[in-house]
């Protein structure tokens, strides 16, 4: 369960402001339909969390011990720093134009997470807590925690939230994290 609930925590607090969450905002105001950009959502990110952490455990299974410890620490640290840096949506997916919400939404989402500090910080948590199945359903419960009120409110969302100090609180949780792993309190 800590596994489940550290995950969602970590995820959802990284999510806010990031580029995929700018791309649910996207995706509600060019197709005005939620439940297909929504299930869009949650299938690209089962997916693409799912083979994250499954790559996190299979590191940690390979490496094992003290290395581990080390790298998941200063990796979570490195998600601190990353965090704190805005995202920005470079340009509008061109398949737009020809697929419907839930295949652009699925297909976009699923690209646009490749390589994003979400996807590392699930390859970290399924290399920590070595549990595919709960970091893969806290990673995507955070992912939708904040993507899905971006679907429904849309733009008026990202004017309010104060951002950057958002991203201090998630870029303070990955540090706590990387410190606690360094310190090996898990």
């Amino acid at each position: 369960m800590e596994a489940l609930l550290i995950s969602l925590a970590v995820v959802a607090a990284a999510e806010i402001g990031d580029k995929t969450q700018l791309l649910a905002l996207l995706l509600a105001a060019k197709f005005r339909k939620p439940v297909p950009v929504i299930a869009g959502i949650v299938v690209a990110t089962l997916l693409n969390h799912g083979i994250a952490a499954g790559i996190g455990v299979a590191v940690a299974e390979w490496l094992g011990g003290e290395m581990l410890r080390w790298i998941i620490g200063v990796s979570f640290i490195g998600m601190a720093a990353w965090t704190l840096v805005p995202d920005k949506m470079d340009e509008e997916p061109r398949m737009w134009e020809r697929a419907g919400p839930f295949i652009a939404t699925a297909v976009s989402f699923f690209l646009v997470e490749i390589g994003d500090k979400t996807q590392v910080a699930t390859v970290a948590l399924g290399a920590r807590f070595g549990d595919l199945v709960y970091v893969t359903a806290g990673t995507t419960l955070g992912m939708l925690i904040a993507d899905v009120p971006a679907v429904f409110v849309g733009g008026a969302m990202a004017e309010r939230l104060p951002l950057k100090l958002i991203r201090t609180i998630a870029a303070a949780l990955f540090a706590i994290l990387g410190v606690l792993a360094l310190a090996d309190v898990f």
